[in-house]
C-alpha cells in the first residue's frame, strides 16, 4: 500500500547530507514492509538484518563499532551478504532487540560509504538506550498506522483528499453523494483501524471478516510486549491501565482516573506505566490546560489527562461483540458514541503531529475537547457525536476573557458550514486539519 513514508524515504535518500535514519513506531504498523519496498526500488544492493529472526547477528559489534569491523562480522555470519560502496543500503531491523548497533551510526555517517536505516518498535526503556547512543548522528522518523488519507489511497480514491481540502477552504458543502460515500468510507476506516495487515485483509475480501480477531490478537501482542520490554515497571499495572481506557472513556467525565484502575491505586505508582504506554506508541495522552491561552506547551497540568488508543480500530475491538456493527450503522453505541468519536479525532490530530490538549474549568460545565494553534490564534476543536449545540465552544468565543480564541472548529456527522465564528466539518475531514490551518484565513463571507 502507498504510504506517506514512501515520500519521506525518497527525500531522505536524495539529501546529500543525510544521516543514518531510524524509523520507529508501534509494532505492526508497516515499518519493515515500507522500508523494504523503498529499498528494492532505490538501491542496487540491500543488506537486511533482523535482530529477532537472526539472533546470530547480535554479536556483530564485538570487535568495535567501526563499519569495517561490523561488515567483517556480518560476512563471517553470512558470507552471501555483499557490500558495494555507495550502492548499498544496510537495514538493521528490530533495533529494540540489539540497541548496541545504534552506537555504530556515528561511524557509518563519518565513513559515508553505505546508507543505513534502522527500524524498531517504540518500546520505552529499550529505545532510550538507542537515543543516548547516537545523538547528533542520526535522523528519527516516526511512522504511525494508516491515516484516513492512506486508507483512501488504498481504496483508489487518490484525488479525494485535495478535493476535500478545497471544499474546507471555501466553506463549501459536500454534495449528498459525496457526503454519503466519504462518511461510509470513514466508518469503515474507524472499524478496521489503520493497521496495514487488517486494512489489506478488508480490501482484499471486501468484508470485515476476520477483522475483529486480528485486532484482538494485536491487543494480546501489545500486552505480551509489556511483559517482555517494560523493564523496572509493574507489568500487571500496565495491562490494567490499557484495559481501563475504554471504560473510562465511556464516562461523561473522560479524565483518566488512576483510582478507578485498582483499589488503592495511586498516581505516583502508575505514572511510569502510562509513560511507558505513551513511549511505546500504544496510547495518546491528552493533557488538561491550566488556562485556554497561548502558548500550548508548558501550559498544562501533567496530573490531569485523558488516554486514547493510538488506533481507533483497537478501541472498537475492546468493546462488546456487536460494537463494530453498531459503529457501521451508527446505532446502539450509547455512552460509547462520544468516546469513539473523540478517540477518532485524537488519533487524527496525533497523526498530524499535534500534541493533545483539552480544557475543563473547575466547578463549571465549560469543557473543550481539543486545542490547536493556527498562526496567532488558539483554536478550540469540539467533537460532537450528534449535531447538537456547542455550548462550551460558544462560551470560549463570546467571552473576552479568552483573548487568544477568535474562531472554533466543530467536527460532526454532517456537512461543511460556518456560523458565528465556528467552522463545521464532517469527521472524515479531520485528517486535513493541519493543511487547512497552515494558511488559515477566514473566508471573505466570514
Amino acid at each position: 500500500m502507498r504510504r506517506k513514508a514512501d515520500l519521506y524515504l525518497a527525500e531522505w535518500k536524495a539529501n546529500p547530507r543525510k544521516l543514518p535514519l531510524v524509523v520507529k513506531g508501534a509494532r505492526q504498523i508497516g515499518k519493515t514492509e515500507t522500508i523494504l519496498h523503498f529499498a528494492r526500488l532505490s538501491y542496487e544492493n540491500i543488506v537486511y538484518i533482523n535482530f529477532v529472526v537472526d539472533e546470530k547477528f547480535r554479536i556483530i559489534t564485538k570487535d568495535g563499532y567501526e563499519p569495517q569491523n561490523i561488515i567483517k562480522n556480518i560476512t563471517l555470519v553470512d558470507s552471501s551478504k555483499k557490500f558495494i560502496p555507495h550502492k548499498t543500503l544496510i537495514i538493521f531491523d528490530e533495533l529494540q532487540e540489539y540497541p548496541e548497533i545504534a552506537t555504530s551510526l556515528k561511524f557509518f555517517k563519518t565513513e559515508s560509504l553505505y546508507d543505513v536505516i534502522c527500524s524498531g518498535s517504540l518500546l520505552g526503556i529499550s529505545y532510550s538506550r538507542i537515543q543516548s547512543n547516537s545523538v547528533g548522528y542520526k535522523t528519527d522518523y516516526e511512522m504511525s498506522s494508516l491515516d484516513f488519507e492512506e486508507f483512501l489511497w488504498a481504496k483508489g480514491y487518490n484525488g479525494a483528499p485535495s478535493e476535500m481540502l478545497e471544499k474546507m477552504k471555501a466553506a463549501s458543502p459536500f454534495s449528498e453523494l459525496e457526503l454519503k460515500i466519504y462518511s461510509s468510507l470513514f466508518r469503515d476506516f474507524c472499524i478496521t483501524g489503520g493497521m496495514p495487515a487488517i486494512v489489506s485483509s478488508y480490501i482484499q475480501k471486501g468484508t470485515f471478516e476476520g477483522v475483529l480477531e486480528m485486532q484482538r490478537q494485536l491487543i494480546l501482542n501489545y500486552k505480551e510486549d509489556a511483559k517482555k520490554y517494560a523493564e523496572g515497571l509493574d507489568k500487571t499495572r500496565i495491562i490494567h491501565v490499557l484495559d481501563h481506557i475504554p471504560v473510562q472513556l465511556a464516562k461523561k467525565n473522560k479524565k483518566f482516573q488512576i483510582s478507578k484502575v485498582a483499589r488503592g491505586a495511586r498516581f505516583k505508582d502508575y505514572w511510569g506505566c502510562i509513560e511507558w504506554l505513551k513511549e511505546a506508541g500504544i496510547v495518546n495522552v491528552c493533557y488538561c490546560m491550566n488556562f485556554p491561552e497561548l502558548p500550548l506547551k508548558g501550559n498544562y497540568d501533567a496530573s490531569k489527562y485523558k488516554l486514547y488508543f493510538f488506533d481507533t480500530g483497537l478501541l472498537v475491538a475492546n468493546l462488546d461483540e456487536d460494537a463494530q456493527n453498531d459503529l457501521r450503522v451508527n446505532e446502539n453505541l450509547g455512552v460509547y458514541k462520544g468516546a469513539l468519536y473523540e478517540n477518532i479525532i485524537a488519533e487524527s490530530l496525533r497523526k498530524q503531529e499535534y500534541e493533545l490538549y483539552y480544557y475543563k474549568k473547575e466547578d463549571s460545565t465549560l469543557e473543550e475537547d481539543f486545542f490547536v494553534r493556527a498562526k496567532n490564534y488558539l483554536i478550540p476543536v469540539e467533537v460532537k457525536a450528534t449535531n447538537g449545540t456547542a455550548k462550551s465552544l460558544r462560551t470560549l468565543l463570546q467571552n473576552d476573557h479568552y483573548a487568544d480564541i477568535k474562531y472554533g472548529i466543530k467536527f460532526i456527522q454532517g456537512n461543511n458550514g460556518y456560523s458565528n465564528s465556528i467552522f463545521t466539518f464532517p469527521y472524515f475531514c479531520s485528517f486535513l486539519l493541519k493543511r487547512y490551518l497552515q494558511d488559515f484565513t477566514p473566508p471573505a463571507s466570514c
